[in-house]
């Protein structure tokens, strides 16, 4: 009796021990075989542009290859690289830029360009073909997000700022299991000016009961149906989330439109745990 016993209790330390040692197997070779992000924090490393494609007089899609074709850039959600080129005078210059891809994108990654008659950077990109390299350094930012971490965003962007909310808002939508919901304010000068329109209009197509834009016009075209002029208080009051401790706010634009989203949403009642500026 006392041999079986003893016998019994062999056995199932063996078995706990089997089970132990596959779990740890299972877990290094997830570990061993999960992509591994191509960024150096602190060095530029260099990635050639497979892909140019303009979409507007001076905007235009780059598409950069990754190492391999199952390569990851490896940027967290809503976080942005440093990218180096020359200006017109042959000039090192320095600038952030957010990925319109994500970590779900194998092989490659993508930047949407605006590029300004006098912007230093502009020049690089304009200047940039299909076989050039482009120097690249991150990942960069303060945004951490995980999914669930709050019940909504609002999100205030103008311009050029639209890139982080437009991948933290794709990340959101692409995960089923994320029922954050997305309320964007997307101010711009002219309808020429809107970046990634197109995309925009089918995430409120396709999620709309976790995604909403409200697009706002300085110089609005005849018949123009959405907001007009400067982004205001009552704007913010219809169309994003009232101020709570499960809600976040989202700023990017240009500094004078930062300036003022911050004052109307400290007017509003939102505090600064509920704010986030790019």
């Amino acid at each position: 009796m006392e041999f079986m016993q003893s016998h019994r209790a062999e056995m199932i330390s063996i078995a706990v021990a089997l089970v132990a040692i596959t779990a740890g197997t299972a877990y290094y070779f997830y570990l061993t075989k999960k992509p591994k992000g191509c960024l150096d924090p602190e060095n530029f490393k260099e990635f050639k542009l497979v892909k140019r494609t303009q979409l507007s007089r001076n905007v235009a899609k780059f598409r950069f290859a990754l190492p391999t074709p199952t390569s990851i850039l490896g940027l967290p959600i809503g976080q942005h690289i440093s990218c180096r080129g020359k200006d017109a005078v042959d000039e090192e210059v320095i600038k952030a830029y957010t990925p319109t891809t994500l970590d779900s994108d194998v092989g490659y990654f993508e930047l949407v360009i605006k590029m300004y008659p006098q912007g230093r950077m502009s020049h690089h990109f304009r200047e940039l073909c299909e076989g050039d390299y482009l120097a690249v350094k991150g990942p960069k930012g303060r945004f951490k997000y995980e999914p669930g971490q709050v019940r909504a965003f609002g999100m205030l962007a103008g311009g050029t700022g639209i890139t982080p909310m437009f991948q933290v808002t794709r990340a959101i939508l692409e995960n089923p299991s994320d029922k954050t919901r997305v309320h964007l304010i997307y101010a711009n000068v002219t309808y020429e000016d809107i970046l990634l329109k197109e995309e925009l209009d089918t995430f409120a197509q396709n999620f709309p009961d976790r995604f909403s834009v409200y697009f706002v016009l300085n110089e609005p075209p005849e018949g123009w149906n959405g907001g007009v002029g400067f982004v205001s208080k009552e704007m913010i009051q219809a169309h994003c989330p009232r101020p709570a401790l499960d809600i976040k706010m989202l700023r990017c634009g240009p500094p004078p439109m930062n300036k003022a989203m911050a004052a109307h949403l400290d007017a509003l009642g939102y505090t600064s745990q509920m704010q986030f500026q790019f």
